[in-house]
């Protein structure tokens, strides 16, 4: 099986490259793996994946990343699977009201490859693994002001919050490819006090996870 492996920063998946550098012969038998770093955000990540894919397309993407959550019942470390994706912040402010693209009606929420507004992965290989699956939207802005934090729980509660899922969902449905994006979390939404985070933790479960869902296809 040939597997594209991407990245937004080198530092997210460093366990796994030099786990792959001292060990990749026994993952060659059964899996053809490319790696992209794709840089932060929608346009690098969209740009990096698109470009790679017309190269060489893959039977399988695997995006893995740490990432924001609005949800603090959940422990920072913990790695998730993301079901859905959408982009959190597209749309426009009227008379002091945020209003998708969606509610303007300048995107259609079930023409392909959106459900209701969502771009869902229904690979089996999403079916397969034990991670607990949620929600993510994608922004270009890191969310901070609690009035955009309560818009995005009450219109999309979302779990994750990243800078590239949805390049990875959108481009993998239109070009169907299966796919799959973990991530871990390092932080909650809205505290910027990096005492707080756990980025080294959620980087090390982070590719435990992969390692073993690499292992496993």
């Amino acid at each position: 099986m040939h597997c594209l492996l991407v990245a937004a920063t080198a530092s997210e998946i460093s366990p796994f490259l030099e786990f792959y550098r001292k060990t990749k012969n026994q993952l060659r038998d059964k899996l053809e793996l490319d790696i992209i770093i794709t840089g932060v955000g929608l346009l690098a990540s969209t740009y990096s994946i698109t470009r790679q894919i017309h190269y060489k397309k893959p039977a399988i993407i695997i995006q893995a990343g740490i990432g924001g959550s609005f949800k603090k019942k959940i422990p920072l470390g913990s790695v998730v699977a993301i079901k859905q994706e959408l982009i959190g912040d597209q749309g426009v402010t009227e008379a002091g009201k945020w209003t998708t693209l969606y509610g303007l009606g300048l995107i259609k929420g079930d023409k392909f490859p959106f459900t209701k507004g969502w771009l869902i992965n229904n690979s089996a290989i999403l079916k397969k693994i034990q991670l607990k699956k949620v929600k993510g939207i994608t922004t270009n802005e890191i969310t901070t002001a609690q009035k955009k934090i309560q818009f995005y729980t009450d219109t999309f509660d979302p779990t994750i919050e990243s800078l590239e899922g949805a390049a990875l969902h959108y481009i993998c449905l239109m070009e169907k490819i299966k796919f799959l994006q973990i991530r871990s979390i390092s932080n909650y939404i809205g505290d910027r006090d990096k005492n707080n985070w756990q980025i080294n933790k959620s980087i090390t479960n982070l590719n435990k996870e992969l390692i073993k869902i690499l292992k496993s296809i």
